[in-house]
């Protein structure tokens, strides 16, 4: 009987330490987003691991497309976006390519 003494003071510490937690956990946004971090895993960001000469078909049409999307623009063209006559420059410059 005397163990109940000290188990039950333990026992109110250890679920009020508790209740505490989850307080802080609530206030700070830790259950805000329960399902974002499961759908996230399936988003793929990574760069594509498997090398050239080994895709056929629907992947390469599929990979060209991503490539002509992830290519940055130059100078040149980023030029022409801003100011239209110098489009007309640049359009020149590219046809003068003897240099």
């Amino acid at each position: 009987m005397e163990i109940v003494v000290v188990l039950v003071p333990i026992m109110l510490m250890l679920v009020t330490g508790g209740i505490v937690l989850f307080n802080w956990a609530v206030k700070n946004g830790q259950y805000d987003d329960l399902e974002g971090p499961a759908h996230r895993i399936l988003y793929d960001d990574d760069k594509d691991l498997i090398p050239d000469d080994a895709i056929t078909g629907l992947e390469k049409t599929r990979r060209s497309a991503s490539d002509a999307q992830d290519k940055p623009k130059t100078n040149t063209e980023t030029d022409a976006d801003a100011d239209p006559s110098k489009a007309d420059e640049a359009a020149s410059n590219r046809g003068n390519s003897s240099t």
